[in-house]
């Protein structure tokens, strides 16, 4: 889509192309580059609505003088090396291709020890070159396609002081059937130049009869591709039902301040050992795979789903998939059998936790049986307030092979916690007892359920389709009474000892749901809700409805300090942290807050309370730029709390580190990237 339709309103818009290499804005400014105004379809009449060589180690002091002072002759000839250096990145570090000929190098000397030490490097690099290149998609609308806030109504405008650029997001409703506090995703681009912190700076509002509301919005996958900042957003959406309406996304605020919302989804947990919580159940994953391992369902007595027994040796848990058969019968290969996650990525919001996680799966004789067949990549999504949570699956060949069999479902629940069985057949029709004859290539779902608690699990398979699989199954079973014990219930999308050729693979997304359950009720709720989740509200380019702005707005956008009515100038906050440098990168001078390790500033009665990440796990402590451990740029540098207690009416300096979310060379600023060789 190339530009808004706003027919029916006054509203000045904007499409343009990104301007290239423009630097972002500093937090503060006020200035709009290049923008270009489009007319306006119909327009109402008589209403106009406005890096470095290695010169020492860790401790070595470089004594880089203050503003005006003299260099070093030998601080000269690093700074004129680098200026001379024209692929600045490529001097510090390796590429991949030169990691694969060290690799196969030291392979071919037989030093294993290097080899393992080369394939953690290849993989670093590889987490690298996915922050800077993997494709995010094409986003539903670009950074060149916004609105300016300075064009809404007068009304519009006092509501959302502080906000410079919105976007029009429309959500259709298309299945007839009413929601409240749906979760919709959406991919947006923004301009670089417009942004500073898009988790800080983006709020969602509904346009409701002529007037805006606030909802409740999550930012994840953020990613700056050229002059582009692009990122997931979520939000939650009402409807009645076969409805499209519009929201408002508002970005473009330095003073903005990361949104608290009130949510029921609460985390506990580092890594992937987590444990994920709402009003209507708890979750606990594995510490060791990340695997669902025991779930409470919180209704009375609150049962708890769990597997009691080893297994076959491995770590229990309810969830068993993903696994194969290897070839012959010889020995299975699970997820299950990892030892700890091969990789994993976890988002953590208001509206939803992710925990994705992938890699190729063990053998029972793990690392002599090593096969890299069939690469798995698993993501849970937990949601507030929302009785189920999904699971996504892929399954990708990297080379042909045979499976003697294959799951891509598998649940286990020792302790007899159901009285009884059922299962959805290909009419989306509730059904129970055991699968019969003429459906069981056809199921669309098993579960479980208990007469006398109305404790219920059930599986609904929401989407389950092949790539270069010619015979693709719907198919599984269930044992309500497994070997006297428990419950379970499997999924085998492929026949017995099928061919899986390179390049083929399995996908799946899958509904997990637990609710209050009896033989009378039961089965038209789920159906229900089945239908809900088969036919979720999707989003499309917006516009804004006729009557827009004719209703006052009660309250604000802004929370107190967020529209330039801080006790202090953000600008003047944000302005002392550019003088805390990353001291361990010697003489790139590179600031925190062009390195994007600060994620929140705010002050409240003289107390400025920063959140800040550090850059990786093995450089965990921020105390370093909080108070100081060891002052390299001793002239030129200040600490955190130096540099913001100097500003007057500052009383007191509070600093709180997190991981989340994970820090990356996306959150640098161009001027940064530059500096470091990104550029």
């Amino acid at each position: 889509m190339n530009e808004f339709n706003l027919n029916h309103t006054d509203l000045m818009m904007h499409t343009e192309s990104l301007p290239e290499n423009t630097p972002p804005a500093l937090p503060g400014s006020e200035t709009i580059a290049n923008e270009s105004v489009l007319p306006v379809a119909e327009p109402i009449k008589r209403r106009k609505f406005l890096g470095m060589g290695l010169l020492g180690i860790a401790g070595l002091s470089l004594p880089l003088g203050a503003k005006g002072a003299a260099d070093t002759s030998a601080e000269i000839f690093v700074k004129e090396a680098l200026a001379a250096e024209t692929d600045l990145f490529r001097k510090h570090s390796d590429s991949f291709e030169d990691k694969i000929k060290l690799i196969e190098k030291a392979w071919a000397e037989k030093d294993y020890r290097m080899v393992r030490s080369l394939s953690d490097s290849i993989r670093n690099t590889g987490i690298q070159a996915q922050n800077e290149y993997e494709d995010p998609g094409k986003p539903l609308l670009s950074g060149g396609q916004f609105g300016s806030v300075a064009t809404l109504p007068a009304a519009w405008r006092t509501w959302a002081k502080g906000w410079k650029y919105y976007k029009v997001v429309g959500v259709q409703e298309e299945a007839g059937i009413a929601r409240k506090a749906e979760p919709v995703e959406v991919l947006l681009g923004f301009r670089a130049d417009q942004v500073n912190s898009l988790a800080r700076e983006i709020r969602v509002a509904e346009v409701s009869n002529g007037t805006l509301r606030e909802v409740t919005s999550q930012v994840h996958g953020v990613v700056r591709r050229n002059s582009e900042m692009l990122c997931k957003v979520m939000f939650l959406a009402d409807n009645n039902g076969s409805e499209k309406r519009s929201y408002l996304v508002f970005y473009g605020n330095p003073d903005a301040e990361l949104p608290d919302y009130s949510t029921d989804l609460e985390v506990r947990g580092e890594g992937y050992d987590l444990e994920i919580e709402n009003q209507h159940f708890i979750a606990y994953l594995s510490k060791q795979t990340g695997q669902l391992e025991r779930m409470l369902i919180k209704r009375e007595h609150g049962v708890e789903l769990y597997a009691g027994g080893p297994g076959h040796g491995e770590t229990p848990c309810i969830d068993w998939a993903h696994d194969y058969v290897a070839e012959d019968n010889f020995m299975k290969v699970r997820i299950q059998y990892w030892g700890e996650c091969p990789d994993y990525e976890i988002t953590r919001g208001p509206i939803c936790t992710i925990v994705r996680r992938w890699g190729f799966p063990h053998s029972a004789l793990h690392p002599i049986y090593n096969p890299s067949r069939l690469n798995i990549d698993i993501e849970y999504r937990f949601y507030t307030g929302l009785p189920f949570f999904h699971k996504f699956g892929k399954m990708k060949a990297v080379k042909q092979f045979v499976a003697t069999a294959l799951r891509d479902d598998e649940w286990v629940f020792t302790g007899q916690p159901f009285t009884g069985s059922l299962w959805i057949d290909g009419s989306d029709k509730l059904r129970f007892g055991e699968i019969d004859e003429a459906n069981k290539f056809n199921v669309k779902g098993f579960g479980y359920y208990n007469k006398d608690s109305k404790d219920s699990f059930i599986g609904m398979y929401l989407e389950h389709s092949a790539e270069m699989i010619p015979k693709f199954l719907d198919s599984g079973h269930s044992l309500l009474y497994y070997n006297w014990h428990g419950t379970t219930w499997s999924r085998y999308p492929l026949e017995r000892n099928q061919v899986v050729p390179a390049g083929a693979v399995l996908h799946q997304k899958n509904a997990y749901v637990t609710v209050a359950f009896t033989e009378k009720d039961g089965p038209a709720k789920i159906e229900a809700l089945r239908k809900e989740l088969l036919k979720p509200m999707q989003s499309l380019a917006g516009s804004l409805p006729a009557g827009s702005g004719s209703q006052a707005v009660k309250g604000s956008l802004a929370n107190p300090g967020e529209a330039g009515d801080s006790e202090i100038p953000k600008a003047v906050l944000w302005d002392a942290l550019r003088n805390c440098k990353d001291q361990q990168m010697y003489i790139s001078d590179v600031n925190l807050v062009e390195l994007g390790y600060i994620y929140n500033l705010s002050i409240k009665d003289g107390v400025v309370n920063v959140l800040m990440t550090m850059p990786h796990r093995g450089r965990p402590l921020s105390s370093f730029f909080i108070w100081g451990s060891s002052v390299v740029h001793r002239a030129v540098s200040k600490t955190i709390t130096g540099a913001l207690s100097e500003i007057p009416g500052v009383r007191k300096v509070l600093v709180e580190q997190t991981w989340f979310p994970a820090w990356s060379s996306n959150l640098m600023s161009e001027e940064c990237r530059k500096k470091l060789g990104l550029g």
